[in-house]
Order: structure tokens, then sequence, then C-alpha cells
């Protein structure tokens, strides 16, 4: 989605969306280095803030308060967003490695990706516990524990297993918010039952005496109960047993404990601790790898070793910002020294908190106000971004840049027009080795053996359906782009009824040097085989050329049996109108490039559109739909007017029943619209009594164009409910029957209920 004149030179990766990273992307977006592509991998598109989990569990705080959003703080900064767990790094090829697409290159790395509580050590413990971190993974299980509390009516016993400051903190938390839920229910707080355990003989060992006194007293005034001087040695479900031979029984098991690395970062041959986490210098560079940085609790700073805590986390993403512009631009690194002595918050669950620094303890009320600023003042830093500045590159201009780095700009903008834009035959040849479309009987010249256009064969008695689309990227995930438009393309074969056969690819992508560019060209196209390959369907050739942005378009061919292939045309009176898929792609993307859009429902729009539709046509298929077109571009209003004019019929929509998705009522609401949705309200004259409709909440949604929308059928009614039934139990959750299909009259064809009846 991002484009600029300066041709791709280097890649920086940001391995983890933690607090430092974080940090490195607001500042990277308010100076960007041209000719640099930053890249962030996350597992998760919201990333939690340490700091206020508890409070979060607690409930003073509300989901987004409490979490950093990935999404437009990418797009603040100019990056691709990768959402994607890593399963592994190739240091040799330089690749980041996932589950289920292809590794991502880099020039240098930046890892921040946490760490975890170690379960192995305990046995039992991987498969009985909840474990704090990843936190994301913990605040969902969090939720499942609030509502089975809500469905039983007994006592409510929870372990939580670590005795530092974070165990501490996160049972307080605990206590009081299933004692505030009880209560709501008419309950005693009593009820509620938390323990904590410690293996020492005291809780919180590295803070000062005055602090863990504080803190003891807090526990015991909240009426938590402790147990020390006993390791846990063993997990079963729901219980735990303690060195002493004692057994506890709980609903839920938290654990806290000493946190350990992810095993693929030593596996990988990177220089780790005994605890497996990444060994890293002053300059916060590998001590092995000089081109791979870390930090957060994933890094061991030997220089200056520290205990895992998010003040350090924090306190790195200047520096490292700084060395890592310097490793880009082939300058000295910096040394970073943290801070030996440092504030400590830890809240008691009921806005009261324990503080220290050094020696000195404090608490109150107002220690509790104070870490909420301090907490909240951190948080607006990427919740309310700066105005963005040019990419137009002020490093090089200012001189800050290598001469060799200059050299390989001056090299690679300097691109011919024409053929001589086409991507060079070498880097072409390693992109199609490393691509794998499936084999098909039917083409007698494809890729597997190159000529100047593709030979297909038409099976006797079938018809081919040939369609064609292209559009820029919409995401900046060039795989997950190259899967949406294979998606988005495929829909029309699907929604005629046939099965898909061939594709020619027309790619454009940035310009850079040719690694570069062949890396972007795979990822692309291998997002396309990927849909291609699941549809039936074998890329046969196309074309590629380098430009200003990312863009790809497919011209597929389908075939059907002679005769059979549905049509706009066929719809009949007393037909009910089914829709496969949600509305709001157009209206959240439109949302997203303003930095409005919330990441989680990007995530959702994404998975939508890359939801196929294949299943979906052959369930409508077999319930009897006779006419079928898929939503896109023109929107459902302007489809549904395409099948009203070709088939002599009106209709009536429920505009209560249509589906959308998560935050696309919200964005259009705000006015957040698609540059085409203009030219698809100029059809509004196609309903009747607009003006009464007009101020519903969802009536924006008729003129949004979508991206890999969903099919518009008309079903017979007696088949209505098993086809929609089908479709949920085939994963189209959201498919709906939205409207009925009546004799054609004078007047505007569509007319718009609300009642939702």
């Amino acid at each position: 989605m991002n484009s600029s004149p300066v041709p791709i030179l280097k890649d920086l990766v940001l391995l983890g969306g933690g607090h430092t990273h974080v940090a490195v992307l607001r500042r990277f977006g308010m100076r960007p280095i041209p000719g640099v592509r930053l890249t962030v991998v996350a597992r998760d598109v919201h990333t939690p803030y340490s700091g206020m989990l508890p409070g979060l569990v607690a409930g003073h705080y509300e989901f987004d308060e409490a979490h950093i959003d990935l999404g437009p703080l990418c797009r603040f900064a100019g990056a691709r967003l990768v959402h994607a767990a890593a399963t592994g790094l190739n240091l040799e090829r330089r690749e980041v490695c996932c589950a289920d697409r292809p590794p991502i290159r880099f020039d240098l790395l930046s890892i921040n990706i946490g760490a975890t509580p170690s379960l192995d050590v305990v046995p039992g413990a991987a498969g009985g516990v909840v474990p704090v971190k990843p936190i994301s993974r913990f605040v969902e299980r969090w939720d499942r524990l609030r509502e089975r509390v809500t469905a039983r009516s007994g006592a409510v016993r929870v372990g939580v297993v670590g005795a530092g400051a974070g165990g501490v903190e996160l049972a307080l938390a605990v206590n009081h918010a299933l004692g505030d839920q009880l209560e709501a229910l008419g309950r005693p707080r009593s009820l509620a039952e938390v323990h904590l355990f410690g293996a020492g003989a005291a809780i919180l060992p590295a803070h000062n005496r005055s602090m863990r006194k504080r803190l003891q007293d807090q526990l015991d005034r909240h009426g938590l109960r402790v147990h020390l001087g006993q390791a846990v040695t063993n997990v079963a479900p729901g219980k735990v047993t303690r060195a002493d031979g004692s057994t506890m029984a709980f609903d839920e098991i938290l654990w806290v404990t000493q946190a350990t690395a992810a095993p693929w970062l030593g596996q990988s041959g990177l220089a780790v601790d005994d605890a497996g986490f990444v060994e890293v210098n002053a300059t916060l560079q590998s001590v092995s790898h000089p081109g791979v940085f870390a930090v957060g609790d994933v890094a061991a700073v030997v220089d200056h070793p520290r205990e895992k805590a998010g003040v350090f986390a924090v306190r790195q993403g200047p520096p490292l910002t700084e060395n890592l512009r310097r490793a880009l631009l082939c300058q000295p690194l910096k040394p970073f020294r943290p801070q030996r002595r440092f504030l400590t918050l830890i809240s008691t669950g009921d806005r009261y908190a324990v503080g220290s620094r050094g020696w000195l303890a404090f608490e109150g009320r107002w220690a509790w106000r104070w870490k909420d600023w301090i907490d909240r003042r951190f948080m607006s830093r990427y919740r309310d971004l700066p105005e963005m500045r040019s990419n137009q590159g002020p490093d090089v201009e200012a001189g800050l840049a290598s001469p060799e780095l200059l050299a390989e700009i001056s090299t690679a903008a300097m691109r011919c027009g024409g053929c001589g834009s086409k991507v060079g035959a070498t880097p072409l040849e390693r992109v199609l080795e490393r691509l794998e479309p499936i084999q098909r009987d039917d083409v007698i010249v494809g890729l597997d053996a190159p000529d100047d256009a593709a030979i297909i064969r038409v099976p006797p008695g079938k018809v081919q359906v040939r369609t064609v689309d292209a559009f820029r990227a919409i995401v900046d995930d060039p795989y997950v782009f190259g899967q949406i438009t294979a998606n988005h393309c495929l829909g029309d074969i699907f929604a005629m009824g046939a099965d898909a056969q061939s594709a020619l690819a027309v790619a454009t992508v940035p310009f850079g040097l040719d690694h570069k560019v062949e890396d972007t060209l795979v990822d692309l196209l291998a997002g396309a085989v990927a849909m291609l390959n699941e549809a039936g369907a074998t890329l046969v050739g196309g074309h590629t050329s380098e430009g200003v942005e990312l863009s790809l378009g497919l011209s597929l061919t389908g075939l059907v049996d002679d005769g059979r292939a549905l049509r706009k045309a066929g719809l009949q009176p007393g037909h009910r109108l089914i829709l496969t898929k949600p509305l709001g792609t157009g209206t959240l993307f439109a949302a997203h490039m303003r930095l409005k859009a919330k990441g989680r429902w990007i995530d959702g729009a994404t998975n939508s559109m890359l939801q196929s539709n294949r299943d979906a046509a052959d369930l409508l298929v077999t319930h009897g739909a006779v006419a079928c077109t898929d939503v896109t571009g023109f929107g459902l209003l302007g489809h549904l007017v395409e099948m009203t004019r070709a088939s002599g019929v009106n209709v009536e929509l429920r505009l209560n029943a249509v589906p959308a998705l998560a935050g696309a009522l919200e964005t259009s609401a705000a006015g957040w619209l698609s540059s085409l949705h203009p030219h698809n309200v100029r059809l509004r004259r196609a309903v009747e009594d607009v003006d009464r409709v007009g101020a519903h909440p969802a009536y924006r949604l008729l003129f949004d164009p979508q991206t890999a929308g969903g099919l518009l059928a008309g079903v017979p009614e007696d088949r209505t409910e098993p086809c929609l039934a089908a479709l949920r139990a085939a994963g189209y959750d959201a498919a709906a029957e939205i409207g009925v299909v009546r004799t054609r009259t004078d007047g505007a064809p569509v007319c718009v209920t609300d009642a939702g009846q």
C-alpha cells in the first residue's frame, strides 16, 4: 500500500511487536530512511502493555486502553505488517521462517518477541495451567474463566504460581475482579478464593524489605492465601502438588514463574545463555551475529545483566532505533547502559498501589493515580500519532547515507520504461523455480515448459468461462495480497458455477535491487499460487514489470457444463436472497489508510477476503440457486440491481439482516468511505423511498465496494434454511437471508425495509 520514489535497497525486519519495537516504529515513522523497507512480523496485531495487564484484569481498563494497535502504527511507520508467528531463523540466508508462507528476507533483523513462563520443568504444567505470557492468550482464557464464574453458583478457587512482582500483582487483580463480579451477581465476595504460591521464603525476592512487607500486608488485607517455602512440583488437571506432598484443587491455575525463550532462537545458531535468551552486547547486537539485534525479555545483555522487566524494554526503544539507523547507514554503533535503579509501581487491584525505587518504598491511592498517569501517557504516544513526514529522503539529503548506499540508490533508480521495465530474466527464472503451481492434463503448454503463450484444452461438453481483474495492493504483506487478489478474481468463476482451470498473472513490483524485486515477486506470486492451487487452477504464465507500487492482476479461465452456467438472470418471485459474506472491506480499508481502523478490524476483514467462495458456490447450486453473482466493486446494491434488471423482478431487501464486518458500521458512520463509494451512491435512485431508510446505520454499506466479497444468490424458499445451515457449517458464519424476490412493478426495483422481519 505504501509507495516511494526511492528504490528498495535494504530490508529491516522487526520480529515481534513488543514494547521496544513499538518505539522503533513510531520513531521511524517520524524520520524514515529512504530505500529501507520496514517489515514487522507479529503473531498478534494488538500488543498488550504489560504495565496495564493487572488493571485490565481488575476491570479498570478496556481492551483498547491496554493494547497498542499495530495496524495504524505500522501504517504510520510505512511498515509492512506480516501477521504470522515465526517458527525459526535461517541466518545463513538471512530469513525469518514462518508457518504456511514463504520466509521473509532481511538485511538487518531485530527480535522483540518476549518470553514465556517455563512449563517444562514441572510435570503436567504444560497442559494444566494458564501461562500469563503471551499476554494475548492469557486474556482470552481470563475472559472464559469469568464466563464460568457467571454460570456457576459455588465458590471459585484460583491458584497463582509465582510470587514475584508479576504474580503478586496478578493475584491481587484477579481477587478484586472476581469479587466485583460475584458482588454484581448478588453473591458474597468471599466466594472468590485466590491462592499465591512461591518457592522462596518471601514474596518479591528481587525487591527491598519494606516493599515486600507492604505488599504482604496488602495480600493479607485482601484475604489472599499465600503459600511460601515449597515449590510446586506437579500439576494435574485442576490440581497442584507442592514439594511437601500437599495437594490443592483449583478451577484455574495461573502460571507466572521464571520465563524462558523460544527454543528455535538457539537452534538457529544465535548465541544464547543458559535459559535460551539471545546474548547481546552493549549496542544490543547479537554477540554471534552482528546483523541481528535483540531487546526486551528475549535478550540477555552480557555487559549489563538485568532482571526481566518491562521498564528495561521501554528504555531500550531510543538506543535500539539509533543503532538500527546507524547500522543501516554503515555508521558506528553507540553502546547503551541501562539504569541500575528504576521505579516499580505494583497495583493491589483496588486502585491502590505500592511502589519502590532503590531502598525507598511507599504506598497509597495517590501511588495508583501516579501509575495510571504514567501508563496512560505511555499508551497515548502510540494512539495519538503525530503527523507523518514525507518519505522523500531527508536522511540522504542530509548526508547521513554512506557513499556505497548512495551509489546503490543511483544505480537502482535509473529504470527504463516499456519492455525495459520488465523484471530481469535471471531473477524471474529464480522466482519461477520457487513456485509450485499444480499440474493439469488439459494444460498443454504452461510454466513447466514456457513458450510465447500458454495452450489450454477445452474438454468436450464444456464451455470456457473467462474473466480478468487487477488492482493495487490493499495490504502491505505481498503474500497475503497475492492470496486476496487470486481469491477476488476466482469469485467471478465460482459465481457462474464453474470450476477454475488456469490463470495468467500481470504483476508490478516496486523498484529495487534485483534480489529485493525477486523476494517481493516470490511472495506475491506464491500467495496467488496458493489460492489458485487450492481452487484447482494452475498458473500458466504472465507478465512482470517494475513500478512505483505493488499491483497484481489475473486473467482466469474456468470450465462449466454447456448450458449449466449460473447467470445474474434467473431470479423468480418468492426466491430468498442469500449473501455468504459480510460487507465492509471498502470502508475499513479507507479508514485504515487514515490510521482510523483498529488492527483487529483489518485482521477480520483480511480473513474474510481470504475465505474462498468455492464451497459456497457448490452449496448454493446444491440447494437450487439458479441466479448468482459475486459482490465486489459496485457494492451490494449495484450487483443486486444488475440481477433485478437481468431477471425482470423487484426485490425486498431487509437492511437489518445484512451482515457487516466488525468495525464497518463505525467507520462508515464516521465518514471513512472508499473513493469508489460516491460513484456507487448514484444508484440510490434504484431504492424506493430512499429518504426513509437513509439514516439506517447499515445503509451506507449498500454502496461499499467489496474486495473478495461474498456471493449473492436467489434460492427457493423451501431450500433457504437448509442452505444457510450448510453454509454456516462450512465456515461461512455470517451467511444470511437478506431479502425476498418480488414480482416486477413500476417504480424503483429495490424496496429496503429496516424491520428485520
